[in-house]
This record gives structure tokens, C-alpha cells and sequence, in this order.
């Protein structure tokens, strides 16, 4: 974050609250899609996707090497994805656990 933030903790959790429930209001892979290319710049957009598709192949049993040579993820981010994984929030979990029911 930059350092010339001035909002509260109070003002920064709203500012989070808002975003995520404007993202639960979307209702389509279009939708969504429209929102993160307005929402990110493409360097942003694309990091995300890197770090969604270490996670799924972390969760497959995929080594880090070859998940950077089959991403060109670098193997540092693939550290940092796994170590989310394990030690993280869990939303990474919860995401692969609804994918994998959609997918079912």
C-alpha cells in the first residue's frame, strides 16, 4: 500500500467491505470478467491469474519447479502461494473446495 493513505482502520474496512460486496453482486463470468478489467491494470489482472493457477496446481501435488515451468510463475511466488495455502486465511482453500463442486 502506498504511504500516502489517509483513511482510518475504521474508513479501510468499509472501503474493503464495499468492494467485496460489490464483487457478491455480479452474477456472471462476464460480469466479473468486465468488473476485473476496470477494477485492475493488466500487469495486476495477470498476477492474480498466475497466483489462481499455482494454487490449483499446488492443491494437484505440482513441485514448484515444474509449476514455474509450466507457468513461468516464478518459483518464489509459487512459495508464497503455498505458504497462503497452508498458513493463509483460507480463502484459497474455500475457493478450491466450491470449485471443485462446480467442476463435479
Amino acid at each position: 500500500m502506498k504511504d500516502h493513505r489517509i483513511l482510518s482502520a475504521r474508513q479501510e474496512v468499509a472501503a474493503e467491505d464495499k468492494l467485496f460486496n460489490a464483487l457478491l453482486g455480479l452474477q456472471s463470468i462476464d460480469e466479473l470478467r468486465d468488473f476485473f478489467h476496470d477494477l485492475c491494470t493488466p500487469a495486476e489482472l495477470q498476477a492474480m491469474k498466475d497466483r489462481w493457477a499455482a494454487v490449483e496446481l499446488l492443491a494437484a501435488g505440482t513441485t514448484y519447479r515444474a509449476i514455474h515451468d509450466q507457468t513461468g510463475v516464478s518459483v518464489t511466488t509459487v512459495g508464497r502461494v503455498a505458504r497462503c495455502l497452508t498458513d493463509g486465511a483460507g480463502g484459497y482453500q474455500k475457493a478450491l473446495e466450491r470449485l471443485k463442486g462446480i467442476d463435479e
